[in-house]
């Protein structure tokens, strides 16, 4: 063999050797990446995604075009996870979420009694003010307040933890309108990172999402307002 074959065997297998690696390591990142985002949200490969929605307010039997999209954010994480996806209603569904993960869609007040469920026995440090008077909608937890100010400002409580009884998480999202629902979901999907950075565990935690010019941006103008947990998850 001629060194210039040499040659021209050395570059073919140099190549074929440096594609391999590339594949190789962009392969072992995708699947980093996948089990950072399904530890993050409680989810397992293979297993199921318990979506349970909510009711327009005050109009049962109706769910907020918002909190579909809410819904199809959830149920799109899932399957970026390969988890299979089940929707109930939180009119008719009971008992524990078991082997689920679990994410819960909705205000306490006339939305979702779910929620209402959730916040009392697993989140005794936080209170979601009903609609009308001074603080209508108001998330409270421990001594901060969050103001709800229609168009402008709006927040969403989003809290994950395991009930008793149960093996997988409960992702609670709790926005004061169903756009902050929508907001916050999209923001989990796109910022988990960021979240699991400030936490001090992805495996519980409480925190508020900020839905900044609603009016303006609608729910794409979310950030993260702040870590909660402590409070949230301490007797008031």
């Amino acid at each position: 063999m001629t060194g210039a074959m040499v040659n021209v065997g050395i570059g073919l297998m140099t190549s074929i050797l440096s594609g391999g690696g590339v594949w190789l390591w962009q392969r072992l990142g995708s699947v980093r990446a996948l089990r950072r985002k399904a530890r993050f949200f409680g989810m397992t490969p293979g297993g199921t995604c318990l979506i349970i929605l909510n009711n327009k307010y005050d109009k049962p039997g109706t769910t907020h075009h918002n909190d579909v999209h809410a819904l199809i954010e959830a149920a799109t994480l899932a399957r970026e996870v390969r988890c299979e996806v089940s929707v109930e209603s939180s009119d008719t569904f009971l008992g524990s979420n078991e082997g689920s993960m679990e994410f819960c869609i909705g205000g306490p007040s006339g939305s979702n009694v779910r929620t209402a469920g959730h916040l009392a026995h697993n989140l005794p440090g936080v209170t979601l003010r009903p609609h009308g008077g001074r603080d209508s909608l108001a998330i409270v937890v421990g001594d901060e307040k969050f103001r709800w100010k229609r168009g402008e400002q709006e927040y969403a409580l989003v809290a994950k933890f395991t009930p008793p009884g149960a093996t997988r998480p409960v992702m609670l999202i709790s926005g004061q309108r169903a756009v902050a629902n929508h907001a916050a979901l999209h923001f989990l999907r796109e910022s988990y990172r960021q979240v699991a950075e400030v936490v001090n565990s992805v495996e519980q935690f409480c925190i508020i999402v900020k839905v900044s010019s609603v009016d303006t941006y609608g729910f794409q103008a979310a950030a993260l307002e702040r870590d909660v947990t402590a409070a949230a998850f301490s007797a008031a």
